[in-house]
């Protein structure tokens, strides 16, 4: 296929399956797009595809069935050298003998640039990374996060195209970590590289990327922004493994006017957006965020649904206060209110009725 099927498409795997045993698929049928000068993330927990994915793209695992085009242009069969495509790892790769600056002119020695022009982007590159003064260092001289920004200059180096990182910032500590964040998706953005990013780290995909695709068991449950996904999951697995998430389950009694009548197990009646539920007597795993869940009777909307708890534990966190409750037979159900002048403080075995709107919870599969 010489052209691609999408115009707009920079990245495009289409029908794409991988197997390394020709019986069991780690990649099922995947077909995803991606435009040009797009930061996203391929989040998943291990085993669920999205390294495999990574790899196919950089030429380093083979498709066993489908097509992965760049810029409209068929790879398959393209060797990872010849691809123009920079990469990123978690262990840094970075030649232990060599200087800094050896370490960045290696990728463009390998293409047959001149020395000059060689001296020139280098130089560019451990500037764009604030890493300029450290040219003639050997990387065991660095720390780990400049070591990190040394292997994301190397791979920027040849001014690719299209970036691709895994796990990059995993061997960092967490305050690191944080900065190096901001930092790859700053430089990404105003350099309008194509970006692709594995991590099983939820916080980092929601923090760094434009989109992001959830994967398990092989295929893409969700692709959206982030602020789309964690609050608006489209089902249960992507609900439980974006953010903090309360779950009660039950039964469908109707479906009404885009509203779905849920009896808990427990014997209670609550209205719900039905996202992944289509008929009465499904089984529903109902799904809440801890955030949206209300226990000050001043503040609870007009129409917010309200059913006795009671608290199990309630933690001081600084910023906000942590309370665990016993709900409709849950007694992991999470509620996290801001610390603020007039927000209630309670005690173990307190009784007390909690309330949400009918839009802040769904009804997802079960």
């Amino acid at each position: 296929m010489a052209a691609s099927q999408n115009e707009d498409a920079f990245v495009e795997f289409e029908r794409v399956q991988k197997s390394y045993d020709g019986e069991t698929l780690v990649v099922k049928d995947l077909n995803l797009t991606m435009p040009k000068g797009e930061f996203l993330t391929m989040l998943g927990p291990s085993g669920s595809g999205k390294t495999t994915c990574l790899m196919m793209l950089a030429g380093f695992e083979t498709a066993t069935h489908g097509d992965i085009r760049l810029n409209g242009r068929p790879i398959n069969n393209i060797p990872p050298h010849k691809r123009g495509i920079g990469m990123v790892f978690q262990n840094y790769a970075l030649f232990p003998h060599m200087t800094i600056e050896e370490n960045l002119s290696f990728p463009l020695e390998v293409r047959n640039i001149g020395k000059s022009d060689r001296e020139a982007k280098v130089k560019r590159a451990l500037d764009m990374v604030e890493m300029g003064a450290f040219g003639k260092r050997r990387p065991a001289q660095l720390s780990g996060g400049q070591q990190q920004r040394i292997a994301l200059a190397r791979a920027l180096v040849f001014e690719p195209e299209l970036v691709l990182m895994d796990e990059p910032l995993g061997a960092l500590d967490k305050q690191l970590r944080e900065k190096m964040q901001f930092e790859i998706t700053d430089l990404a953005h105003r350099l309008g590289i194509t970006t692709v990013y594995v991590t099983h780290d939820q916080t980092e995909a929601l923090t760094m990327s434009d989109r992001v695709a959830v994967f398990d068991d092989g295929r893409i449950q969700q692709l959206d922004a982030p602020d789309t996904l964690y609050e608006e999951p489209q089902n249960s697995f992507v609900a439980q493994f974006i953010g903090e998430n309360n779950t009660l389950e039950g039964t469908v009694k109707e479906i009404r006017d885009g509203i779905a009548l849920v009896q808990l197990d427990d014997g209670e009646l609550i209205d719900c957006l039905p996202v992944n539920v289509s008929k009465p007597g499904e089984r529903t795993r109902v799904s809440i965020r801890p955030e949206r869940v209300e226990f000050n009777k001043e503040r609870l909307q007009a129409g917010a649904h309200t059913l006795k708890a009671e608290v199990m534990e309630f933690i001081y966190m600084g910023d906000i206060f942590r309370t665990r409750l016993k709900v409709a037979g849950n007694d992991e159900f999470v509620v996290k209110t801001r610390n603020a002048p007039d927000q209630v403080r309670l005690k173990p075995g307190e009784q007390i009725e909690i309330g949400w709107l009918p839009q802040d919870c769904r009804a997802l599969d079960a």
